[in-house]
């Protein structure tokens, strides 16, 4: 059983990275859980981060504890429901680069594994034929000594689908201590998994907006 410690970082308190009257973006760390659960140390989250400055932020998607990158919230109910109805309908479009080991050999690659939660062993997901669809896309950004710098385009949201999709075709993303080997977990302090970018309509304006935070991986 994985064993979950919780030290979030604590600096920058909150990144935000825009905000108007409908949305707020921020740049979430590694470690920052995107809302909390239910241990009393869980509490401290971007979510609660935001609350403190904004009390009417409304969480809209989440991102692992360990994945760093975009996250938007709503300011109010309409907001909210529009982008989470972005997101239910695929239309907002998620761009995550990751490091992950061993030399990726084709420049782009189409994954399509479905995936399922391990009854005994949660949040632990595993291809499984039974399991709900998960699609991703990616491309070969760079070749380095033992390790391939990639960029992913999820087409479904699954839980740690981008981890294990990786690592079902045989290239784990470094520092996963779900489910990297000893070798993978020790390439890295952090996972190696950062959203570096989001598209969606913005709920008032219509307008489409790009929201982009680097990663220098």
């Amino acid at each position: 059983m994985h064993i979950f410690t919780y030290n979030p970082p604590t600096l920058p308190w909150l990144d935000i990275r825009y905000i108007d009257r409908d949305i707020i973006v921020i740049h979430k760390p590694s470690g920052l859980l995107s809302n909390p659960g239910r241990a009393e140390n869980t509490q401290d989250c971007a979510i609660n981060r935001v609350k403190q400055r904004y009390n009417d932020a409304i969480l809209v998607h989440r991102l692992d504890c360990d994945t760093s990158g975009v996250v938007i919230f709503a300011r109010n109910k309409k907001a909210e429901s529009h982008l989470k109805t972005q997101f239910q309908n695929r239309l907002a479009k998620k761009v995550y680069i990751a490091e992950v080991a061993g030399i990726v050999a084709q420049d782009t690659g189409h994954i399509d594994f479905s995936l399922a939660p391990e009854k005994d062993n949660p949040p632990f997901q595993q291809v499984s034929k039974d399991g709900k669809a998960a699609v991703t896309d990616y491309k070969v950004v760079q070749h380095r000594t033992g390790s391939t710098l990639v960029e992913l385009y999820p087409q479904t949201g699954r839980t740690h689908q981008l981890r294990v999709h990786m690592l079902a075709i045989g290239h784990p993303i470094l520092g996963d201590t779900f489910y990297g080997n000893e070798q993978v977990i020790n390439a890295s302090p952090r996972l190696k998994l950062h959203a570096k970018s989001l598209i969606i309509t913005h709920p008032y304006s219509q307008k489409e907006m790009t929201f982009y935070s680097p990663e220098h991986f």
